[in-house]
């Protein structure tokens, strides 16, 4: 597949991209994302300025992805732990017969 040219909206100024056909939907969903947490924090917080916004968006979304790979890892290791003691189950076990 092949490039394509979009423009996204985000904060109200566009942005002209060429992305893989097969990205632009979830490009497009994460702008939509970053324009939602936009709105919301328009709404529910006394700030105006487009650059704090963004910001804070920024913040958000940094914050969550930190989160995300961080529980990733833990659960990682969780299951190598438990390979790991079934391996060991299992070789205990073979090696008795």
């Amino acid at each position: 597949m092949g490039e394509i040219s979009i423009k996204i909206n985000i904060a109200d100024r566009v942005y002209p991209l060429k992305v893989n056909m097969e990205e632009e939907e979830i490009i497009r969903r994460a702008a939509k994302l970053i324009n939602d947490r936009i709105k919301e924090y328009q709404e529910n917080y006394a700030v105006r300025d487009k650059q704090d916004l963004l910001a804070m968006s920024v913040l958000h979304f940094a914050t969550s992805s930190l989160k995300a790979e961080k529980k990733v890892t833990v659960e990682d290791t969780d299951v190598a732990d438990r390979v790991y003691h079934l391996d060991h189950l299992l070789n205990d076990f073979f090696s008795k017969q």
